[in-house]
């Protein structure tokens, strides 16, 4: 018998490990740590919806859902985009709900990046965005943000325009740092795209988390931008649920139906009850996204209260529920050196933030998630304020 040979195996992905979300869990897990790591709340959804999950589960609607998503939930999706940002988009034809955010992202990019296409990224970048890109035969073009402010600069961005531009990922609120596009930046997009062909792919997940009155600045509100755009939201950062896995992508009808090829391959339908409760929630009580912000403001000021109590640096984040800080008072360490540390000695889990840009950084900056009860948070800031001493 001749034996079999396998060559090892080429990864499509050589850069690529676990995602720092999931090792920081783990670290935090295994040290009895805090986890303001990993963005999710650690309190339930509302009670109401919890109820029309169980509802529609009872009165059967347990089989597949449309590919394209509950008809319904399509329908008030539109009907959200329709009154906050004046756009009238069709239900049936620019509307698909995924199982979240992550994989509207990824079904964007694979949809219409092709090899030797490339895609602009502003970093600190989300770590979804370039393996969907490589994995999609792309290049990643990244362009950094300013500092301290995480600002675009946006000549910079018109010098990584070329003609191979197929896309441009960008992401407000963002995350990790918590800053809010205003007009302007629209405005400069706008302006800079113009005279190309290439597409949008926003991440507008945290569309709902803006503070101290500013207003989310979604492509949606401009009709220039929203024809060539792919709009990505969360419901599971909208209703505190994260492990549901359910989002959305809003595109016009010829761009709906290239994302549509790839999303009906990679999930197909996203479970069932819980998108006609989604439906159901979303017309019965408005009032929870149009308060998400003002619930999240009082979470932002509370952890800063207690942030102002440690020799950790922070300017107060103007959305998402992230907080970043600087520790360059309490150590020389790398970001990611100290985040270990920090769980391990101190109890409490942040991510380092040098893991979302490839661009060499002297900053010393953590990235704390502020999604959390209120014990919680007060916990944490006790453990937090040892770093004084």
């Amino acid at each position: 018998m001749v034996a079999s040979v396998i060559k090892p195996l080429e990864s499509k992905l050589p850069r690529v490990g676990t995602t720092i979300f999931t090792v920081m869990s783990r670290l935090a897990a295994e040290c009895g740590a805090i986890n303001l790591s990993q963005g999710f709340p650690d309190f339930d959804p509302p009670a109401r919806l919890v109820d029309l999950v169980a509802a529609h589960m009872r009165s059967g609607h347990n089989q597949y859902a449309p590919m394209a998503g509950w008809p319904a939930l399509r329908e008030a999706i539109a009907g959200k985009v329709r009154d906050l940002y004046g756009r009238e988009v069709s239900a049936t034809d620019e509307v698909t709900v995924t199982s979240g955010g992550t994989e509207a992202l990824f079904c964007a990019i694979q949809a219409v990046v092709r090899p030797g296409d490339e895609v602009i990224l502003l970093e600190p970048a989300y770590d979804s965005y370039e393996p969907a890109v490589q994995l999609a035969g792309g290049r990643a073009v990244r362009v950094p943000l300013r500092s301290p402010a995480f600002s675009v600069d946006w000549d910079r961005v018109a010098g990584a325009v070329t003609s191979r531009t197929r896309m441009v990922i960008v992401n407000s609120p963002h995350n990790p740092s918590g800053a809010v596009w205003s007009a302007a930046d629209l405005d400069a997009l706008e302006r800079i795209l113009g005279p190309t062909d290439a597409y949008v792919l926003s991440d507008e997940v945290y569309e709902h988390i803006v503070f101290d009155g500013q207003e989310h600045a979604s492509v949606l509100s401009r009709d220039a931008l929203a024809a060539r755009s792919f709009a990505v939201s969360s419901f599971g950062k909208t209703y505190h649920a994260t492990g549901w896995k359910v989002g959305y992508c809003v595109a016009p009808a010829e761009l709906t139906a290239e994302f549509r090829k790839v999303h009906q391959f990679v999930q197909f339908a996203v479970a069932t009850p819980i998108q006609a409760a989604l439906a159901d929630f979303l017309v019965e009580c408005p009032e929870h996204h149009l308060g998400l912000s003002a619930f999240y403001e009082d979470k932002r000021d509370h952890f800063c209260r207690l942030l102002a109590q440690t020799p950790l640096g922070f300017v107060p984040t103007a959305g998402t529920y992230f907080q970043l800080a600087d520790y360059s008072a309490v150590s020389d360490s790398t970001d990611v050196d100290f985040a270990h540390w920090l769980t391990r000695e101190i109890g409490v889990a942040a991510i380092p933030v040098s893991v979302f840009s490839t661009h060499a950084s002297t900053e010393r900056v953590v990235r704390f998630c502020f999604a959390k009860n209120e014990s919680t948070l007060e916990a944490a800031g006790q453990r937090l304020r040892r770093l004084g001493r």
